[in-house]
């Protein structure tokens, strides 16, 4: 589905059949989004072998699979989620980008996004999210169920934006950072690249790059020498 302020350089979101990669929950959103969009999909690939269907979406096998198309006559969905680590979803699309296939950019009918939201490559905005003006979300990023992205805010490559999270405006997440369900994160914060915010945490300071936050308001856990130290953020 074509959508206002969404980067579709890539053959325009065309409508070739679809494969997704992943066979767990977050793949069966997904399946159920594009069911909504009336998208044509061939199956889900998983390394797991006899995974039972995603709805009504077959196993096609593992993602070998995927090598018997060219990439001009599909595109992927990416169905891994991202559950405190996000690095196995950037793996699956930065090696198949590199095979020149092309992932699908998924926006969920019931998502508010506007006019002028830069959408990159193979995002996702699930049911219910609201993405307000001046807004990018990188390739690959996961705004997820309900969750409030405001104004100028900028989400890196890869980042996952937990269910229910609310980032005020102006807030930088950086590549492939995760914010768990329900955190809030105030009005002009960073969030270094490869951290992780904890479910329902409360983000008052800008947190550094590859670290934990947890808590209200949020402190970041740090492992030096086997030992564990906390400061407030």
């Amino acid at each position: 589905m074509e959508r206002p302020g969404v980067n579709n350089d890539a053959a325009a979101n065309s409508r070739l059949p679809l494969i997704i990669v992943g066979g767990g929950g977050h793949a069966k959103v997904l399946v159920d989004t594009l069911r909504v969009e009336k998208r044509r999909i061939l199956g889900f690939v998983d390394p797991r072998p006899s995974l039972p269907p995603l709805l009504d979406v077959a196993q096609l096998g593992d993602d070998s699979i995927i090598n018997a198309s060219a990439p001009s006559e599909i595109r992927l969905v990416n169905g891994v989620g991202s559950i405190g680590c996000t690095s196995r979803r950037r793996e699956i699309h930065e090696n198949f980008c590199a095979k020149h296939y092309h992932f699908e950019t998924v926006i969920h009918p019931s998502a508010i996004v506007a006019s002028n939201v830069l959408v990159e490559e193979g995002a996702q905005i699930m049911a219910g999210a609201v993405v307000q003006p001046g807004s990018q979300l990188g390739a690959n990023a996961i705004i997820n169920t309900g969750a409030l992205v405001d104004h100028d805010c900028t989400i890196g490559s890869h980042a996952h934006i937990g269910p229910g999270v609310t980032l005020s405006g102006g807030v930088i997440i950086g590549q492939g950072a995760h914010v768990g369900t329900g955190a809030a994160v105030i009005q002009g914060i960073k969030v270094g690249a490869g951290s992780i915010v904890g479910a329902g945490a409360v983000v008052i300071r800008d947190v550094p790059p590859g670290v934990t936050v947890v808590g209200v308001p949020g402190r970041v856990i740090v492992k030096v020498g086997g030992l564990k130290n906390k400061f407030r953020v």
